[in-house]
């Protein structure tokens, strides 16, 4: 195991239990002792976690792991869905892209897509996420509009009124959402509220809505609400997801695409 699947699975741990200890973690992983111990110290000189006498615990009451930490947890998942939404996209669309795992696995697709390497332009792509920007940016055929805004370092989205400001100048033909959690009853929603705000703004410039979740996202609340459930008029989401979570979904009136 690499040294980053490695923290990955530690963080992911230790968000699942709150306090991890050595020799537990090291026999879970197949590492030795002294391996984790040196995880445990690196990650807590990231504030990542506290150091604990033979353990660590995570680091503050309310944790939200970086973007970074969650690129690779349920990636085949992630990718298939990013498929099934890029095929959803048309050429000369204006897109909004919020930030996220899986709409930035929108974008990888959408680079590639043979019908969008040229235009003037192939795709406009607005969105409030750094990362997805600096990997569009390099394709002269894509038009990338970036909101302003303050970054979160988790999810690397700009947030506050300086984002609203450009947002509310604009219309968007679809905006694709990455969300922590979807229910028919209480919505789309993510962790932090200003990140909320901004996708319901990016879903209210829009003419349509698309949420991108795998179906471990599905049936869950989340703190901040993005959008009720009757504002999204498709979700896509992987295999796993169960036939009755279907079923309630599209009896709210939703098209639901499994990848």
């Amino acid at each position: 195991m690499s040294r980053d699947a490695r923290w990955q699975a530690l963080l992911e741990l230790l968000v699942e239990r709150g306090r991890l200890d050595v020799d537990e973690t090291a026999a879970e992983l197949e590492v030795s002792a002294a391996t984790i111990r040196r995880d445990f110290d690196q990650l807590a000189e990231q504030q990542m976690l506290l150091r604990t006498r033979g353990g660590a615990v995570a680091h503050g009451v309310s944790y939200e792991l970086p973007l970074r930490y969650k690129t690779a947890r349920r990636a085949s998942e992630k990718q298939r869905i990013a498929q099934a939404v890029a095929d959803l996209l048309a050429a000369g669309e204006a897109v909004g892209l919020t930030g996220g795992t899986t709409t930035t696995e929108v974008a990888r697709a959408l680079a590639v897509r043979g019908d969008l390497a040229s235009g003037s332009p192939a795709l406009t792509v607005v969105t409030n996420a750094l990362n997805i920007a600096g990997e569009l940016a390099v394709r002269p055929q894509f038009k990338i509009v970036v909101t302003g805004g303050v970054a979160r370092a988790q999810s690397y989205e700009l947030v506050g009124p300086l984002a609203d400001g450009v947002l509310e100048q604009i219309t968007l033909d679809v905006a694709v959402l990455g969300v922590v959690a979807f229910d028919v009853t209480h919505g789309a929603a993510a962790h932090d509220e200003a990140e909320a705000a901004i996708n319901r703004l990016l879903c209210e410039r829009a003419e349509r809505v698309i949420v991108a979740a795998d179906s471990s996202k599905l049936g869950r609340r989340a703190f901040a609400r993005i959008c009720p459930a009757e504002s999204v008029d498709t979700l896509v989401t992987d295999s796993a997801v169960a036939p009755e979570t279907v079923r309630r979904f599209e009896e709210a009136g939703l098209r639901v695409v499994v990848a």
